[in-house]
């Protein structure tokens, strides 16, 4: 198969949509920008066809997919019930990085959507070309992140060709995506509500609007059962050179890195801008200590970027878990399987 990557911010860019609605249409993936990462997809009530996203992928079938749609008007169609929270949070937060589940509709999405669950998470995308696709197709679209699973997640289009390239006919190249991480997924069935996926959409942000809201901790996380939510069971983000995480110290990593050298690594760091002196064979800036959301916009690219040197194990520092610092933890984490880099006493 070959793969188009189309432009979609010049004179040509109707007749790449033209393009993207006929190829979902059809029963193809399609793969296109949001505000959080490149997503690949699919007509969410087509079986087929969303079977074709998991194949391009090689995603364990049981991974629930996010479905997006255009409009608000749109929801009770898949929706059971609409909780009120959950209207809250649409006004506020919507469009955006913000996914919620709620009960779906019996019949109206494909079961490989859910992974056979009542619930479904839904949500509408804060980026020009996702809603402009959206609302001209104007049907629901089953959308994961468009990289091979495992991978970290595409935030440029070359990212997805990397990655897809020759196992979907088109990607929607709409340049660089604006928050980097996923979206937040949050769980309105029960009371309160709970934060499945951390991610732009703080909790602080969240409680503001709809007061309590409960972050699972780290144990809580892992079930055994199928999962709610992308992202909760499997490992996700990682490069090919294995991730450790080391504290934000400046001493302590400057140590670790003398001791892999000496035991003949080639390190790659991510760290601060701050930490650019220290003797990294490779190095990676997340901008300033206090960025937190130059830090997501720039992860997944960095940590794409490590494969592309002869690193043999890669140093990622870490952040407090405030604000959007929950979602970073929570992707690096996972990049590094939580596994963590100590120096001996």
């Amino acid at each position: 198969m070959e793969t188009l990557r189309m432009l979609v911010d010049n004179s040509n860019s109707e007749i790449s949509y033209s393009q993207a609605v006929d190829l979902l249409n059809r029963g193809e993936v399609v793969a296109f920008p949001t505000e959080t990462v490149y997503g690949l997809g699919a007509v969410a009530t087509n079986e087929l066809a969303v079977k074709k996203i998991f194949e391009a992928k090689g995603r364990p079938s049981d991974n629930p997919l996010i479905v997006h749609i255009g409009t608000i008007d749109e929801v009770p169609n898949y929706i059971e019930e609409i909780p009120d929270v959950a209207k809250k949070l649409m006004d506020c937060f919507w469009p955006g990085p913000l996914t919620l589940i709620m009960q779906a509709k019996k019949g109206k999405l494909a079961s490989n959507v859910t992974a056979g669950l009542s619930t479904v998470g839904l949500r509408m995308p804060n980026h020009e070309v996702a809603l402009r696709l959206l609302r001209k197709l104007r049907k629901p679209v089953a959308a994961p992140s468009a990289n091979r699973s495992g991978k970290p997640s595409p935030t440029k289009a070359v990212h997805v060709e990397e990655d897809l390239q020759g196992r979907i006919p088109l990607i929607l190249d709409g340049g660089a995506t604006g928050l980097g991480i996923e979206s937040t997924v949050l769980d309105v069935t029960v009371t309160p509500p709970v934060i499945l996926r951390p991610g732009g959409v703080t909790k602080e942000m969240l409680e503001q609007v709809i007061g309590k809201v409960i972050l699972p901790t780290k144990e809580q996380q892992k079930l055994d059962s199928t999962p709610k939510a992308p992202g909760m069971k499997y490992t996700h983000y990682a490069p090919n050179a294995p991730v450790y995480l080391i504290d934000l110290n400046k001493k302590e990593v400057e140590q670790a890195l003398r001791k892999l050298k000496e035991c003949g690594h080639k390190v790659a760091l991510l760290a601060p801008s701050s930490y650019q002196d220290l003797k990294a064979d490779y190095f990676f800036s997340y901008g300033s200590e206090e960025n937190k959301e130059q830090m997501s916009a720039k992860l997944y690219d960095d940590l794409r970027a490590c494969d592309k040197t002869e690193a043999s194990i890669i140093l990622a520092t870490t952040t407090t878990t405030e604000g959007v610092g929950a979602a970073i933890m929570n992707r690096l984490e996972k990049a590094a399987g939580s596994k963590w880099y100590k120096n001996e006493e």
